[in-house]
């Protein structure tokens, strides 16, 4: 691919034509995306381990609001307001893998509970640097390195924006679905109309339980995953419901092990699960985490080697001179701010490290920053390997922290601090990198970009302490409701390390289930997430990629119905996980305020009722991605019979 290295490219916006795009409308609007895509996207990573790019949804409800509510036409305020908005989710990701383990030992009362000022100068000290580590790298990886990098999201972001004409029904999809998924969610976890979990417990084979949770945002992640990753996440819960459960519920009957408290056999399903399984389910994620980085190093040496090779090259001309698409922050700039920013990481009493802390914040930072911003140039976010990265920085902290005489719950402290940090670095690099080149292509200027993600980031950091809170003064973290899958796995890591007081057994069990998972050649980490949460939750999720999986195969035979279909799909599914989050966030306001909506003791359809109801629910998912005009495919015609002539007669139908 190399021949193709600085291959020419003409942007959607000439360099020498000056639009509007970092105006008070982008920055309003970005703001207000990015305060509610991070509140759902840390709803949705608490709950079932896992986030959504939040960036196309950003440019198409935007496109929606500055194009056809306000008669604006500037593809570059869209651009800035999708910019500031993915911002906000990219933070969201690397703050749930991370802090949920400070409110986990404040409610052991290990510690104090970390204040809203702590949270945010985290999220905002690492989302700052990861974009101050990419800024010197864009050239490097946006310009050098065009037609070898395809950068996926980006390219599929700039499609979008430079598609605008029709963002009107694309938006109207993202508002259908978080209306229809809000209401939903308050009439079965608010009002309590239907049940939102159906289940039941398999007398014959102990330990075992059959159930699914019906929510909108399973269906969502399902269908945006796609049915391969929901089946690998479905074995991974029917490995842990039943094979792993009823048999330590048959060979431990009448023990009592640690770290459990009663005889075995008098456990339920749910007991088992969050007694030993989720042990073992947290090794194969860590496990997992590990395997991506070590077969991601090779990549991770090649990148950094790369990138560095053409760090800082440009053309000989002075920055004034520049054309404005290639106008970045002043590097005097930057540098102050890094140099700025390390001194508040060691002085400030928020952040309990010392000088050897704020260093490691500085080396593992713009390493990981470097990595991930060409990663997600290489394979997109969506396979990026932040946790890896996270649970590296962890170890190689918390060892270094403890050898250096920073130990026990200081030390642990510590080590998430500087690991959350390193986490929002690797994830805002990354979003960084996309937005930039989603903003080369249709002919941004740079250095405004960079300006809309700090941004971004200033309002999230402030939002995302106060969502932490809310979710865990109405539910708990680790609870049924928000498992915090890697929030859960780091504090134990920690622990691990600091105090020695792991169940190891059950641990290493995982281990060597997620080696065993990566012999056989399956994805250890979506398997592992499967066998660390509940197994209703991955059946949820299983509902949605098999809906995609039925998309995808009634239109194979007509790409351009397939394209539509799948595209429709995703917007609506998400809206579908923002609205259920946004309203999750919602109820939990009303938990922590005392105010009780349920109503199930005066009326409810029951379990029954809530299977209808999940059914109508997908129907909608199945009846946007195809729309009015093509029913027929839906249940008129098999696969074989497409041809020429459907596509013929679609097209005169638009």
């Amino acid at each position: 691919m190399s021949e193709n290295k600085g291959a020419s490219y003409k942007p959607f916006v000439p360099a020498d034509k000056v639009v509007p795009e970092l105006t008070v409308t982008s920055i309003i609007l970005g703001i207000l995306l990015a305060v509610i895509f991070g509140a759902a996207n840390a709803y949705l990573g608490l709950r079932v381990g896992m986030t959504i790019s939040a960036s196309i949804p950003a440019a198409v409800l935007s496109m929606g609001v500055i194009r056809f509510i306000l008669r604006k036409d500037s593809i570059l305020e869209n651009n800035m307001v999708q910019t500031i908005g993915s911002a906000g989710e990219s933070l969201a990701a690397g703050a749930i893998f991370t802090l949920p383990a400070l409110f986990l030992w404040a409610e052991e009362g290990k510690i104090e509970a970390p204040s809203m000022l702590t949270i945010t100068l985290i999220c905002l000290v690492g989302g700052v640097l990861g974009i101050l580590f990419m800024i010197p790298l864009r050239q490097a990886l946006i310009v050098e390195e065009h037609g070898v990098l395809p950068f996926p999201e980006g390219q599929a972001c700039s499609e979008v924006l430079m598609a605008g004409e029709e963002g009107g029904s694309k938006a109207g999809a993202v508002f259908s679905g978080l209306g229809i998924a809000a209401l939903y969610k308050l009439l079965t976890d608010g009002f309590k109309l239907w049940p939102s979990e159906v289940g039941h417990d398999i007398k014959f084979f102990k330990g075992s339980s059959l159930g699914m949770q019906v929510l909108p945002a399973l269906a969502g992640v399902g269908y945006i995953c796609g049915p391969k990753i929901s089946s690998y996440m479905f074995a991974g819960g029917t490995l842990s419901w039943f094979v792993l459960m009823p048999v330590i519920a048959l060979f431990g009957a009448d023990a009592t092990v640690f770290p459990g408290t009663e005889v075995i056999g008098t456990l339920d399903p749910g007991s088992l699960w969050g007694t030993y399984v989720r042990y073992i389910g947290a090794g194969a994620v860590a496990t997992g985490g590990v395997i991506s980085l070590i077969k991601s190093f090779p990549m991770i040496v090649r990148t950094f080697k790369a990138t560095m090779a053409t760090f800082g090259k440009k053309d000989d001309q002075k920055i004034t001179t520049l054309p404005r698409t290639q106008q970045d922050l002043p590097m005097p700039l930057v540098i102050g701010l890094v140099i700025l920013l390390v001194l508040l990481i060691w002085l400030l009493p928020t952040f309990p490290v010392n000088p050897l802390g704020a260093l490691l914040v500085v080396i593992f930072g713009f390493f990981f920053a470097a990595v991930s911003s060409r990663m997600v140039g290489l394979i997109g976010s969506s396979n990026n390997p932040v946790s890896g990265m996270a649970i590296a920085t962890l170890l190689a902290t918390t060892v270094l922290l403890k050898v250096t005489g920073t130990a026990g719950t200081k030390g642990m402290v510590g080590a998430i601090a500087i690991g959350g940090i390193i986490c929002v670095v690797a994830a805002i690099a990354g979003d960084t990198s996309q937005d930039l080149k989603t903003g080369f292509l249709v002919g941004a200027t740079p250095k405004k970009q960079q300006i809309g993600e700090m941004v971004g980031v200033v309002a999230s950091a402030i939002s995302i302490g106060y969502v932490l809170d809310l979710l865990n003064k109405a539910w708990g973290f680790g609870g049924s409701e928000i498992p915090a899958p890697q929030g859960m796995m780091m504090k134990m890591i920690v622990e691990g390390i600091m105090n020695a007081q792991l169940p190891w057994g059950l641990i290493f069990i995982g281990v060597f289930v997620a080696i065993v998972i990566e012999i056989l050649g399956v994805p250890v980490m979506p398997v592992a997430v499967g066998m660390y949460l509940p197994f209703s939750l991955s059946a949820g999720i299983m509902c949605g990629g098999i809906i995609r999986w039925f998309v995808e195969k009634r239109t194979k035979n007509n790409e351009k119905l397939n394209k539509e279909a799948v595209e429709r799909g995703t917007l609506y599914t998400s809206g579908l996980i923002a609205g259920e989050g946004l309203m999750g966030i919602l109820l939990a306001v009303f938990a922590v305020a005392h105010l009780d909506i349920d109503i199930s003791s005066k009326f409810s359809i029951g379990q029954v009722g809530s299977l209808v109801m999940w059914v109508l629910m997908l129907a909608t998912l199945v009846y946007t991605c195809f729309g009015k005009k093509n029913l027929k495919y839906i249940v008129g015609k098999s696969d074989v019979q497409y041809d020429a002539a459907d596509a013929n007669e679609d097209a005169s139908d638009e």
